[in-house]
């Protein structure tokens, strides 16, 4: 199969970076008139796919806010998953998932093998109980064709007391940028495994040319800008994906008005890294 970095370096040049959160929370629900319940959960999410799945590169579906309905919730997420690929759009399914041994691999079989209902394109993963935890999904990935985003440098206050800790004199986001840029070694036009990398983080020291690409959460309503992506990565920002939901979401239930933000958010990122 087509590698995932592949296959999202065609999915830019034809659609543009912007990547769109489809995350229906309570608080969105209720701004759209809607119920906090499973049927509303629905109509939500899948007016979203209508609107944006068809005009924009990458959608991130964020797993939590559908399993907090139980069964009926995740097979919304699938409808969701489903849906948005046969739209043309990528899907980078939002779960952190981290874990060791047999479990890590159940986590690579849910979310990146093909015969599974919610198989994606690409999930995001925590590299907490050390890198070589994730060793499954990477495997995973290289079989499939799937991306990989790992936890690395983000956007919540109290990511620095881990991330920036150091171990024989290298910060453990260091740590973790090190070994996706030995997994993409190589790669062209770029890897299928990225980092997640917030848009607030502010100044970096660490090295960001890992050959691969970057999800970046904190984009637009919660306060990162085109310059402050600049800023951050540089020439890399070529592959980073600014992710908005809030900004979006909250131009429905519209479906015109939702694929109208859609576009101006991906007009905003048109020339990064150019």
């Amino acid at each position: 199969m087509t590698p995932f970095g592949t296959r999202l370096a065609e999915a830019i040049d034809a659609r543009g970076r912007f990547c769109v959160g489809i995350d229906p929370h309570a608080g969105l629900l209720h701004d759209w008139g809607l119920a906090d319940d499973v049927a509303s959960l629905e109509r939500f999410a899948l007016t979203v796919v209508e609107a944006v799945a068809p005009v924009v590169s990458v959608v991130k579906p964020q797993s939590a806010f559908y399993e907090r309905f139980g069964s009926r919730g995740v097979a919304v997420l699938e409808r969701v998953i489903a849906e948005s690929r046969d739209a043309g759009a990528l899907v980078l399914l939002d779960v952190k998932r981290g874990d060791i041994g047999s479990t890590s691999q159940a986590y690579a079989d849910a979310y990146l093998d093909p015969s599974s209902p919610l198989a994606s394109d690409a999930v995001t993963a925590s590299p907490y109980l050390g890198f070589g935890s994730l060793d499954p999904m990477v495997e995973a990935c290289r079989q499939h064709g799937g991306g990989l985003f790992v936890l690395a440098l983000t956007s919540n206050k109290e990511g620095p007391e881990v991330q920036h800790a150091r171990t024989d004199g290298t910060t453990v986001a260091g740590t973790v940028l090190g070994h996706l840029r030995a997994l993409n070694a190589g790669a062209e036009p770029v890897g299928s495994f990225g980092a997640v990398v917030g848009a607030t983080i502010g100044q970096t020291a660490e090295d960001l040319d890992i050959n691969g690409p970057f999800l970046v959460p904190g984009y637009g309503a919660q306060g990162g800008t085109t310059a402050d992506l600049t800023r951050i990565f540089g020439t890399a920002a070529r592959w980073a994906l600014p992710s908005s939901s809030r900004e979006v979401l909250q131009a429905g239930p519209d479906v015109t008005a939702l694929r109208d933000a859609a576009r101006r958010g991906n007009d905003a990122v048109q020339e990064l890294g150019a």
